[in-house]
């Protein structure tokens, strides 16, 4: 009767919420509510009233959902169909029998298409599904559950995994690996791990990544979200695993799902991107052009656009110019950097712009890739001109490097001896020792003598008050005549007066 009383119950899980309802109807019982509740009252009934009349019912609810022409269960599962264990359902008689439970669900041999759709993640290529994603389904009130899924390897399964390359020491390249995500048949899902999660693997428990600390104030700490690699703790071989999630239920539905997969690496990406998505450089003048084509609409006409050529994620020159497809922007960043960073800490976004990177969307810049090679290493920026052509920019210090190396000035030499140089005639010094103008000048008003050269000199040791006695005369005052015995003025090395001022 105990056997009997645990497949009724394992059939009553994988009900459907028609025929939860159907079944509680035909007990007298009330059909309304969430299918969780439904379940739980139905779980109730069939431990509650258990009666050859309600096993007969639930069989044939059941078979009405999956036929089977050699009874409600199989003797053995086929090889490759995974399968799922319940804690509920323990005994050795249900386990041999080969019935497949996930939180006591029963998962039959003609398991219906998942509704769950996982977002394909570019470094995991799926090779094989071992259980499909299945919904976490709480056995109670408590806050943590424990959830509990068995599948088993085939030989070819396992050798692959035996004879599999290594990543790093103790890493293989193929992996059985466990994703979690929201239980929601709209859009594909990302990963997502419930809250309190803890993965145990044969009684093993692993590794699942942690959060990333928080620099901002009021933010907190992200988990990131990746597959758990469970192939360290996997008997490799036909025997059963048994894995067991501990999950905080939290009114959040999630699905666990297990798939054997081939793990790739950022050289890896690299190298499919390289071959798969480059950009010619020829396409890339022609977006250009596009962009810089004249709008009549636009009040303002652009004649060229910068593009640098340091990568924002690093701030070095870039080597591989990257972008993707559906961002505006001409800027480009480093694909080596990018694919290694998303290798450590996956988030797909693009550096530039902030919008979403996705690896299939990448592609490498033909015409800035051209560039690079074509530049010294010391040229930081570019510009495109409507042409779909290119000029270097270079920085007011590599200007004035480049002026130091040449020696040339930046603005022309004017000769101030050449009287055509600037408008005006030097003036020369060819004055006396007693300060008048020598042969050939003529007296001017103020103490000033024009030389005969045309140079204007000014006795600035006359005041006002001389200009008035003199009555303006030029240089018959007796101020003059009293200087002719005054001692001769003190010379420099260029024979011109210190106390007299070439004025132009």
């Amino acid at each position: 009767m105990a056997a009997e009383l645990v497949e009724a119950m394992n059939m009553v899980k994988s009900f459907r919420v028609s025929d939860l309802q159907t079944l509680l109807a035909s007990m007298g019982r009330s059909k309304s509510g969430l299918k969780q509740d439904l379940v739980g009252r139905a779980l109730r009934l069939v431990q509650t009233e258990y009666s050859p009349e309600l096993l007969k019912n639930v069989r044939q609810l059941y078979e009405s959902r999956f036929p089977r022409t050699s009874g409600w269960l199989a003797a053995r599962r086929p090889e490759g169909v995974p399968v799922a264990y319940s804690s509920i359902s323990s005994s050795p008689t249900a386990t041999s029998q080969g019935a497949d439970y996930l939180n006591g669900i029963s998962k039959p041999i003609s398991t219906p298409a998942a509704e769950v759709k996982l977002m394909p993640l570019p470094f995991y290529q799926t090779l094989e599904t071992l259980l499909p994603p299945t919904e976490l389904i709480a056995q109670n009130n408590e806050k943590l559950q424990d959830s509990q899924c068995l599948f088993e390897l085939t030989q070819n399964q396992a050798d692959q995994i035996r004879n599999a390359s290594e990543l790093q020491p103790g890493t293989k390249s193929i992996q059985v690996v466990l994703r979690i995500c929201y239980t929601d048949s709209i859009g594909v899902q990302e990963d997502q791990y419930p809250p309190n999660i803890a993965v145990k693997v044969n009684q093993s428990y692993c590794h699942v990544p942690g959060y990333y600390p928080s620099n901002k104030p009021g933010v907190e700490p992200r988990r990131p979200c990746r597959p758990v690699n469970i192939t360290p703790w996997l008997h490799l071989s036909t025997v059963s695993n048994r894995v067991t999630i501990t999950w905080g239920n939290f009114g959040k539905r999630y699905s666990v799902s297990v798939y054997l997969v081939r793990v790739f690496t950022s050289e890896d990406l690299f190298s499919q991107l390289k071959l798969c998505s480059v950009e010619s450089a020829e396409r890339c003048r022609e977006r250009i052009q596009d962009k810089l084509r004249f709008d009549p609409e636009s009040e303002i006409a652009t004649t060229g656009l910068r593009v640098s050529l340091i990568c924002p994620l690093v701030k070095m020159r870039l080597g591989v110019p990257c972008r993707v497809l559906t961002c505006a922007h001409l800027q480009c960043f480093d694909a080596v950097f990018f694919l290694q960073m998303n290798e450590k800490k996956p988030t797909w976004t693009c550096p530039v712009c902030d919008k979403p990177a996705p690896f299939e969307l990448l592609t490498i810049d033909g015409l800035l890739s051209e560039i690079l090679k074509d530049t010294s290493k010391d040229i930081e920026e570019i510009e495109y001109l409507t042409d779909g052509s290119w000029r270097p920019i270079r920085d007011d210090k590599e200007r004035d490097r480049e002026r130091e190396r040449s020696n040339t000035p930046d603005y022309p030499v004017v000769d101030i001896c050449i009287p055509e140089a600037n408008g005006h005639s030097p003036a020369h010094s060819s004055t006396s020792q007693t300060g008048k103008s020598g042969t050939g000048s003529m007296g001017m008003a103020g103490g000033a003598t024009v030389t005969s050269t045309g140079g204007a000199v000014v006795d600035l040791t006359l005041d006002s008050s001389s200009e008035e006695e003199g009555g303006g005369a030029g240089g018959d005052s007796e101020d003059t005549e009293d200087s002719a015995d005054s001692p001769a003025p003190k010379r420099g090395r260029y024979n011109y007066d210190k106390d007299l001022v070439t004025a132009y």
